[in-house]
């Protein structure tokens, strides 16, 4: 098992300190069929629950991934990334996140007795560093954007291990476990609606569903107020990030954006953009069902009933996961 570089095919040591190739390109994961990751360290995962539910007349599957121990579906990256680097001997970490990614890496590195630095947002939602720090990772508050974390991290992560959500393709290998509890939950959906901003969701149920050999139309949703995604795939101009309440995808430039217009290409899907009023409603939609989940999850749903708004068929298999928990904020 081992990185190799998407571009020049050059490969690399999963242990190592680099986190993309010296050519620029980023890394993809090598392993045998039969090569799996041992899993040492654990919170108490659990296949999360899917519920059928009816919203504005469109029955849809609702996958509650924020049923996971810290509170959001990156548990499923960091239990894999963490175990792996549990079993190479990795000692310490810096990651860099907008709050639930560094709640997961935080988390799974208390378990394991690995050292936690994360990087994230002085605007972070208090509630995502209260829970941050109750793991006693070390917290990073950096002024400025969700990017300005990212080009901040990159010092650190010249002498430690970069244990990224986005540069690290073992974390794409955790989140993958999601198409296949869904497949094992209610077979292969027609359509599956995702947020993105890096993508991690997104390129773990498209890598998920194609090693299961069929891939549902993937509709990915991202705010308004920051749609670098949905810009390039429809060949527009990106426009001026704003501050949206959907901070969790809120990423202007996300490193892997060809991998994931590629992905939804490949599946056929398409790309649609939320307003914060939309996002807004849409929790509230859930809350009143007894769902209670976070603003960013709320995007989701939004899109969903944008995207089915006319195409509606009460024939499809329409799955919307759920990625983070309302008490984050």
């Amino acid at each position: 098992m081992h990185f190799y570089c998407s571009v020049c095919e050059k490969d690399y040591p999963i242990e190592g300190l680099n986190y993309q190739c010296e050519c620029g390109g980023l890394f993809k994961l090598y392993k045998e069929k039969e090569e799996g990751i041992t899993t040492t360290v654990s919170l108490g995962e659990v296949k999360t629950p899917i519920l059928k539910r009816k919203l504005q007349e469109r029955e849809v599957y609702l996958k509650l991934d924020y049923m996971q121990p810290t509170g959001s579906f990156k548990d499923r990256g960091a239990f894999t990334m963490v175990n792996k680097l549990k079993e190479l001997g990795i000692t310490e970490v810096v990651e860099d996140s907008s709050g639930n990614a560094g709640a997961a890496f935080a988390g799974y590195c208390a378990a394991a007795g690995i050292k936690c630095n994360i990087y994230l947002p002085e605007s972070t939602s208090p509630g995502k560093i209260k829970q941050i720090s109750a793991y006693k990772a070390n917290v990073v508050k950096v002024p400025g954007t969700r990017d300005d974390t990212a080009k901040a991290i990159l010092k650190a992560a010249e002498t430690t291990y970069y244990a990224s959500h986005v540069y690290n393709p073992l974390f794409f290998e955790g989140t993958k476990s999601l198409a296949y509890e869904i497949y094992e939950q209610i077979g292969i959906p027609d359509y599956i609606v995702v947020p993105a901003g890096n993508g991690t969701m997104l390129l773990g149920v498209y890598k998920g569903f194609k090693e299961i050999g069929k891939i549902p139309r993937i509709i990915v949703v991202q705010s308004k107020n920051c749609a670098p995604i949905f810009s390039k795939f429809k060949n527009q101009p990106v426009g001026e990030m704003k501050s949206t309440a959907a901070e969790g995808i809120a990423i202007q430039e996300p490193k892997r954006i060809d991998e994931m217009i590629e992905a939804v290409k490949d599946s056929k899907g398409d790309i649609v953009i939320v307003d914060d009023a939309e996002v807004i409603k849409a929790q509230e939609m859930l809350g009143e069902m007894g769902i209670y989940i976070e603003v960013t999850s709320g995007a989701a749903v939004a899109g969903m009933l944008q995207y089915f708004d006319k195409e509606y068929d009460n024939k499809l298999t329409i799955v919307v996961p759920l990625t983070g928990m309302g008490l984050k904020k």
